[in-house]
This record gives structure tokens, C-alpha cells and sequence, in this order.
């Protein structure tokens, strides 16, 4: 074991290796901004529960770890045997990522509108600095967060889009990043920015996967900037080891009239956290989040989001949910904060559990901050079990108990699995959601 000291000083220690590996290449505005990063780190160190917004979820077995940076590998696998991972249809542009760096065996990018760019993030660093510089690193705020700042230190590589103005994606962008840890603890930092100018549509897909049941820490930051009356729709399919560590931040800014949906799907890892921040800052923007999380064994899954209505007359619905079995446990905190000229905003935030197991924990924290008068917002929170009569009514039609559980399990998710509007995500999700409850009902 070590303690959390000595393991800040190695990520010191690697980050000043990172930078000597970064000598003469030619994207040297990202320094400044790094050197930041990594001293706004040393300076915050790694959370406790004594934090507000770590309350109910440790680190320590991350710190316990001296995970050490994954190093870009070579790799035999073919695009076949990653079918499993893959959500899109054939004609999908695909950008496939290992330990957080971009394969482009792996890869598949298919015809794009004009002056589209799908591409990874060294990559662009290295082409086009003009369009990266204005958002890269101008959202996702490392102040007061210590593995965002992590990231922004160790960022070289992860995904990039842009979408020009007018242009609208007929097919999704799918993301996948896949990782694999059979030796030591690795730790990956990808980074990925999307931009999407004024009257522009796009669906992207985020997959997180594993290649195998290695010990291995993804710590992974989205930027995604929504110009005027554009309307972007993200997945994040999160499906990695169950011995792996995952946090990610995904940082959403809004302008006028544009609209952003969020599907934030958590079945993996042994200890995740996913902060999803929305800001609305122009007048008529609309934000939807919907979010999935399951939870058995001794998995942690906590979930923050946050909705910031800066501007008058923007529109947040928010619809959580969990299903959580054995000793597992979960964090839901929903904040939503509308400021004082705000006006006219209308807000709704729900969060719904289902407990299988009377060893499982779920704690759930609305928080509505409003500084304006003429509002609508609301917010609620449930927790409860499966209904015994339903449960009845089913063992009555000579469904046995553990395939009943299973389809009420499934019942309660169906609400968030019928939003997703991408038809392969939709099966691939029903599947795994299914075996995944399946085993859990055993």
C-alpha cells in the first residue's frame, strides 16, 4: 500500500517524463496550460470523503494502486474481434482508441460532409490548432478538480469533431475506447473535444470497453461546445472491467435556441464516477439528460450532474435511474442552479432506484439552487423494491422467480433504454443490459 502522498508524487514524477517526451513538438501553446494543470493537482491532491462532493465515494483504491501511464501498443487484434464493442452500423465513421491512444488499423472513417473533421486529438494538435484552440481545455475547468486536472496535464490523444456550420451528420460518430491491462496498473487520460457550429446536427456514440479483466484506471474528460440552434445528441456507453477504475467529466456548454441530449449508460467498472455539467448560455437553449446506472457485487457507481441555467427561458429535463443488487452502491446528485436573470426557466429533474438486494445503498441528493422569481422547476427522488404483487403475478403465469426479477428489472429501465434513438445502440444495450440482470438475479 501506499499512501496518497507518495502516489501525488508520482504522478509528478511522470508528468515531468510526459513533458520531456513532448520536446519539439509543435503544438507548444498546450504547455502553459498543462504546467497549470498538473500544479493546480499538486496543489489540490486527491479527494476525500471529508470533501462535500466526494462524501459518499472513496478513492482510496485508487490511490492505493501506483498505476502507472499507458504507452501507446501495438496490436494484433482485428476489427472482427472488437464486433462485440462496435455499436454503429457499417457505414459509421469509427475512431478506435487502445489505453487511450488512437489505432487506425482499427479505425474506419467513412465519406464526411465538407470540411467535417473526425479525427484523433494528436492528430489535430498537429493540423489544426486554429479550430482546437478556442474550446480546447475552455470548459472543463481543472480549478477544483483534481482528476480533470490529471487529465489536462497527461492530455495527448483521445477524439476530435468538428462540424461546420449548416451540417448535418445523416449517420453517428462512434468513439470507442478500449483498454487492457494484463501486466501493471495503467492509467489512460483521454481527451475528447467536440464542436459543433451554429445549425449543426450530430449524433456521437462514447463507448468505454474492456479487452480483458486487468487492473486499469480510465480518467477521461469531453468537451462539447454547441453553437447556435445547433442540436447534438451523446451516448456514453460505459461497459469496462469490473476490476477497473473509471471517472469521466463530460463539460457541455450551450448558446442560443441549441439543443443537447445526454445518454449516460454505466454497467462496468469497480468504482466509477461520471460528472455530466451542462451550462445553458444563450436564451432557448434546451437540455435533456437521461442516465442508466447497474450495479452488483461490490460495484460503487456515483453520478453527478450539474444543469446551470444562465440565461432566461432555457428548458432541463432530467430522468435517472438505478438498479443496484448485492452489497453494490450508488451516488445520484442532481444539482441544477438557475441564476437571477435566469427567467422564464423551466426545470425538472427526477431520480428513480431499484434495490434488489437489502445489502445494496443508494444515496440520492437533489439540489436546486434558484436565484431567479419566475421559474418552474421541480425535482424528485425514489427508492423502492420490486413489487412483490407484480412479482406474484408473474410466478402465477409459471415465469420462475429469478427470470420474474429479471423482467421487472428490465421493466424499469425500459423508459430510458426506448429513448435512445440509434437502433444498434438500442439492441447492444438491451443485451447487455439483460445478461447483466440475468446474472445479477442468480
Amino acid at each position: 500500500m501506499i499512501d496518497q502522498t507518495e502516489e501525488k508524487g508520482s504522478y509528478l514524477s511522470y508528468f515531468a517524463q510526459f513533458e520531456r517526451s513532448l520536446s519539439g513538438q509543435s503544438h507548444s501553446w498546450l504547455d502553459p496550460i498543462r504546467k497549470e494543470a498538473i500544479a493546480r493537482f499538486e496543489t489540490l491532491g486527491f479527494p476525500t470523503t471529508r470533501d462535500e462532493e466526494w462524501r459518499f465515494t472513496n478513492v482510496d483504491p485508487i490511490t492505493q494502486i501506483p498505476f502507472k501511464p499507458a504507452d501507446p501498443i501495438p496490436t494484433s487484434l482485428t476489427i472482427s474481434e472488437i464486433s462485440n464493442f462496435t455499436v454503429c452500423e457499417a457505414r459509421c465513421t469509427q475512431l478506435v482508441f487502445l489505453n487511450g491512444f488512437y489505432c487506425e488499423k482499427l479505425s474506419t472513417v467513412k465519406y464526411l460532409p465538407k470540411d467535417v473533421r473526425v479525427k484523433s486529438l494528436a492528430r489535430a494538435l498537429e493540423t489544426d490548432r486554429f479550430l482546437l484552440e478556442p474550446f480546447l481545455s475552455r470548459h472543463a475547468s481543472f480549478r477544483n478538480d483534481t482528476f480533470t486536472a490529471l487529465n489536462t496535464a497527461f492530455m495527448a490523444d483521445g477524439a476530435f469533431v468538428y462540424l461546420p456550420p449548416d451540417t448535418v451528420l445523416k449517420d453517428p460518430i462512434h468513439i470507442l475506447f478500449l483498454s487492457s491491462s494484463l501486466n501493471d496498473p495503467t492509467i489512460s487520460a483521454p481527451r475528447s473535444l467536440i464542436v459543433a457550429e451554429k445549425g449543426s446536427q450530430g449524433s456521437i456514440v462514447e463507448s468505454y470497453a474492456a479487452l480483458d479483466k486487468g487492473i486499469y484506471f480510465t480518467n477521461a474528460v469531453t468537451e462539447i461546445c454547441i453553437g447556435n440552434n445547433s442540436v447534438i445528441d451523446h451516448y456514453k456507453l460505459q461497459r469496462e472491467s469490473e476490476n477497473a477504475f473509471h471517472i469521466a467529466t463530460v463539460q457541455a456548454a450551450q448558446e442560443q435556441d441549441s439543443s443537447f441530449t445526454s445518454h449516460s449508460l454505466s454497467l462496468g467498472g469497480a468504482l466509477v464516477r461520471n460528472n455530466i455539467n451542462v451550462i445553458l448560455d444563450g436564451t432557448g437553449a434546451d437540455c435533456v439528460l437521461n442516465g442508466l446506472y447497474v450495479t452488483k457485487g461490490q460495484q460503487h457507481a456515483d453520478n453527478h450532474t450539474s444543469i446551470d441555467h444562465a440565461k432566461p427561458h432555457c428548458t432541463s429535463r432530467e430522468l435517472y435511474k438505478g438498479i443496484l443488487d448485492d452489497a453494490s452502491s450508488s451516488v445520484f446528485h442532481g444539482r441544477i442552479v438557475v441564476r437571477k436573470d435566469a427567467q422564464k426557466t423551466n426545470a425538472k429533474q427526477t431520480n428513480k432506484n431499484l434495490l434488489l438486494s437489502k445489502n445494496a445503498s443508494i444515496n440520492t441528493i437533489p439540489q436546486l439552487e434558484i436565484l431567479a422569481d419566475d421559474v418552474k422547476c421541480t425535482h424528485g427522488a425514489t427508492i423502492g423494491q420490486i413489487n412483490e404483487e407484480e412479482l406474484f403475478y408473474l410466478r402465477s403465469r409459471g415465469i420462475d422467480k429469478d427470470a420474474a426479477r429479471t423482467l421487472l428489472s428490465y421493466a424499469f429501465a425500459t423508459e430510458l433504454l426506448s429513448a435512445i434513438r440509434i437502433k444498434p445502440i438500442q439492441c447492444q444495450v438491451d443485451l447487455a443490459l439483460l445478461s447483466r440482470l440475468s446474472r445479477a438475479s442468480k
